[in-house]
């Protein structure tokens, strides 16, 4: 029988488990550790534009004018189609401003936001259509995100009932030439390889090509409408039907549209509280013969919600 050293048995112990502990220790160190992950980046939300509420003191029609460039066309450069023109448009609907041939345009403000009513239309543009003429215009909207008080945000287009339909094109352009003689008929050229005239009449003997405008030429970019609501097949008699709805100068009386058809540059629907500004589009490229080409007209806009019709 042999016998054992308590007290050394007990040193061997502690040494043993004192070895184990660092040989533990080290292969802990050794063992690859999973990196902390970084978080996901988080995409900023869509900025919520500030509401400008209605006051006592709120106007319901635009009272800031921004911007007017228009095409050339028979009134451009009279009394119907200059910037001073433009501006009498505001505060009310007494006033008349031609927006040229397809894609001329003006810009106006509203004093508050004008908010978007559940299930109902929420501006009106008066126009100058009237039973079997119209000169339908698209019209866009913005909210002011940036808070501003300027319209340098972001366009939507409100949908109207020709948006999708046959003939109608979204990112279209059409640039126009300053003729070489201001008696002479102004040169269109568009981005899908049509040319053609913004002829002139015996009726308007002014330059169609805006004054203002510096440079040989300029294009203007936006939708086009069909213009299938046009019957020129008698030439003394032009008919030009109004559109279904969301246009304006589409329908006497004025044009009521609702801001819940905004739609964004893919044509994906936009969720807005409120709109800020509004800008008003000739939609239609079609020469009219002695009418001219067709024209939008405007001759005020206002918010529905506390304006006061002759129809209410």
């Amino acid at each position: 029988m042999i016998k054992t050293n308590l007290n050394y048995s007990k040193t061997l112990s502690m040494v043993v488990l004192l070895s184990l502990a660092i040989l533990a220790s080290c292969k802990k160190d050794q063992d690859p550790v999973d990196p902390v992950k970084p978080e996901k980046p988080v995409t900023p939300a869509t900025p919520i534009a500030p509401i400008r509420p209605v006051t006592a003191n709120s106007n319901p029609y635009v009272t800031q004018f921004f911007e007017y460039t228009p095409a050339p066309g028979q009134f451009i450069n009279t009394g119907f189609g200059t910037a001073e023109v433009a501006k009498t448009i505001l505060k009310g609907k007494d006033n008349l401003l031609t927006l040229g041939a397809w894609g001329g345009y003006v810009v106006y403000g509203f004093d508050h936001t004008v908010l978007n009513g559940y299930n109902k239309p929420d501006i009106i543009v008066f126009g100058n259509a009237f039973n079997l003429f119209a000169e339908p215009g698209i019209i866009w909207v913005m909210d002011d995100k940036n808070g501003n008080g300027k319209p340098d945000d972001t366009w939507y287009e409100l949908r109207g009932s020709k948006y999708n339909q046959e003939g109608y094109v979204r990112n279209y352009t059409v640039t126009y030439t300053h003729p070489k003689n201001d008696t002479s008929d102004v040169p269109w050229r568009d981005n899908h390889g049509n040319r053609g005239y913004i002829k002139r009449n015996i009726y308007n003997t002014q330059p169609y090509f805006p004054k203002w405008v510096t440079g040989s030429t300029y294009t203007l970019k936006g939708s086009l409408l069909p213009s299938t609501n046009i019957d020129d097949s008698n030439p003394d008699y032009i008919i030009s039907r109004s559109f279904d709805f969301g246009y304006a100068d589409n329908t006497s009386g004025g044009d009521k549209v609702d801001i819940s058809n905004a739609i964004d540059k893919n044509g994906v629907s936009v969720k807005l509280k409120g709109v800020d500004f509004i800008k008003i589009q000739t939609g239609v490229l079609y020469d009219m013969g002695w009418l001219g080409e067709q024209s939008t007209e405007v001759t005020g806009v206002a918010d529905l919600s506390i304006v006061k019709l002759d129809d209410q």
